[in-house]
C-alpha cells in the first residue's frame, strides 16, 4: 500500500503528536481488546486525537481550525482506521463542522472561543417532539447510535419542535453540553464495539434557539468547505473506516502468508497458486474501489474551489462510490480471513475483527441498497428520493 501520510498537509504533519506512533499505540491497545471490552474509546486516546488535529481539521482558520480538504481528512481517518476501526469511526466525527456550521455565527464564536478541539456526538433519529418556549425549546427523549458519546464535549439530538395540533417540520438538532445528557450503555455489537454508540437520554433540558439548527440546511459560512455536500461527506468519513480496515487486512495477510504453513505439511500459503490468485484479485478490486472513492471526492472539491455547484451526477457518484467501496472492503476482509486458514475464525483473531468491523460499516443506512436505486435514477434522468443528494 502507498504511504497514506503523503496526502496529509503540513497541518497534520506538524502536529504535536506523531501519527505513526499514535497508530502503533492504538493498534497495540485494540489487540488487547481494551476498546471493545469497555465499549468505548478511552479518553486518553480521544485527547491524543485532539492533539493530532482530528477535531480542528475542518474548523475554519478564523476559529482556530486547520481548514483541510475533505480528502485530507478522509486520508487521516483511513490511516487511523488501519490501526483500529472503532478509533477511526469515532475520529470520523471530526467532520462535525459540516453540521455545526449551520449554527449562527455568533454561536460558533462562543463554541470555539476556548478551543477548536470540540468533540461532538449526535443522536439524530427519530426526531423527538420538543416544547417551544419563549426561551427556546425543551428537549426530552432517547436517541440511539450516538457514536463517541462517552468522550464528547457537546452532543446534538434530533428534535421536531411543534405546537399542539401543528404538523411536524423539518428535523432540527439541539446542541448542548454533554453533561446535560445521560449515556445509557446499550451498545453490544459484533463489530465496531469500541465506537461506544450508546443511547443518549435527555430529560427536559432547555436549549436556546441559537443552539439549534436544521440538519442539512446549507451553512451561511463563506469557506469552501461549507459548499461541499454535507450528506456526502457524512457518508464518506464512515466509508473510509471500512477502507482503512480492509487495507489493514491486506497488510496483515501479506505479513502472514510467507511464514504460515499447513498443519498437514503443505507449503507456506504464500507459495500456493490459489492463494496468489485470490489475493491479487482482492487487492485489485480494493485498489480500484478506493481510487474511485477518492476520485469522486476530488472532482467535487475541484468544482467547489472553482466556485461552481457540483452537478447531481457528480454528487451521486460520491454516494455510489461509497456504497461500492464499503461493500468491496467487507468482501476483501472476508477473503483475507478465508485465506488465513482455520485459526482466523477465533473471536479474538485479528482477521475476525477485520471482518466484523467492515461488515458493520456496510450495515449503515448510508450504504444501503437505496443508494443503488437512487444512483440508477440519476443515471436515467429521474428524480432520486428526498435526502439522497
Amino acid at each position: 500500500m502507498n504511504d497514506l501520510s503523503k496526502g496529509f498537509n503540513a497541518s497534520f504533519t506538524a502536529a504535536p503528536i506523531d501519527v505513526e506512533q499514535l497508530c502503533l499505540e492504538i493498534r497495540q491497545r485494540a489487540i488487547t481488546g481494551e476498546f471493545d471490552q469497555q465499549a468505548y474509546v478511552s479518553q486518553d486516546i480521544i485527547d491524543k486525537l485532539k492533539q493530532l488535529g482530528v477535531y480542528r481539521a475542518l474548523v475554519p482558520k478564523r476559529f482556530g481550525g486547520l481548514e483541510v480538504s475533505p480528502r485530507e481528512f478522509c486520508e487521516l481517518i483511513e490511516k487511523l482506521s488501519m490501526a483500529d476501526g472503532s478509533v477511526g469511526w469515532v475520529a470520523s466525527f471530526g467532520m462535525s463542522p459540516a453540521y455545526l456550521g449551520s449554527l449562527p455565527e455568533e454561536t460558533l464564536n462562543l463554541l470555539y472561543k476556548e478551543s477548536p478541539d470540540i468533540v461532538f456526538a449526535g443522536g439524530i433519529f427519530p426526531p423527538q417532539p420538543a416544547e417551544i418556549t419563549d426561551q427556546g425549546v425543551v428537549v426530552k427523549g432517547r436517541w440511539k447510535f450516538s457514536s463517541g458519546c462517552m468522550g464528547a464535549d457537546i452532543v446534538g439530538v434530533g428534535i421536531s419542535p411543534r405546537k399542539d395540533n401543528e404538523a411536524p417540520g423539518l428535523p432540527r438538532m439541539a446542541v448542548m453540553p454533554a453533561k446535560k445528557a445521560k449515556v445509557e450503555m446499550t451498545w453490544d455489537t459484533v463489530g465496531l464495539k469500541g465506537t461506544g454508540s450508546h443511547d443518549l437520554v435527555v430529560d427536559s433540558v432547555l436549549v436556546a434557539k441559537e443552539w439549534t439548527f436544521v440538519r442539512g440546511e446549507p451553512s451561511k459560512l463563506p469557506e469552501p468547505f461549507f459548499k461541499y455536500p454535507s450528506l456526502s461527506l457524512a457518508t464518506q468519513v464512515l466509508t473510509v473506516v471500512g477502507i482503512g480496515v480492509a487495507a489493514a487486512a491486506l497488510e496483515e495477510f501479506k505479513k502472514l502468508a510467507p511464514s504460515k504453513a499447513s498443519i498437514t505439511g503443505g507449503s507456506e500459503i504464500a507459495n500456493r497458486p490459489v492463494t496468489q490468485y485470490e489475493f491479487a484479485q482482492a487487492e485489485a478490486e480494493f485498489k480500484a474501489a478506493r481510487t474511485w472513492f477518492y476520485e469522486t471526492m476530488d472532482v467535487v472539491w475541484h468544482e467547489v474551489l472553482a466556485g461552481n455547484k457540483p452537478t447531481d451526477e457528480q454528487v451521486s457518484d460520491m454516494r455510489l462510490s461509497c456504497t461500492h467501496a464499503a461493500r468491496v472492503s467487507a468482501q476483501v476482509a472476508r477473503k483475507m480471513q478465508m485465506l488465513a486458514g482455520m485459526t482466523a475464525i477465533y473471536t479474538h483473531n485479528v482477521f475476525s475483527r477485520f471482518v466484523n468491523d467492515t461488515n458493520v460499516v456496510t450495515q449503515h443506512a448510508f450504504m444501503g441498497d437505496a443508494t443503488l436505486q437512487n444512483a440508477a435514477a440519476i443515471s436515467f434522468g429521474l428524480k432520486p428520493t428526498p435526502g439522497y443528494l
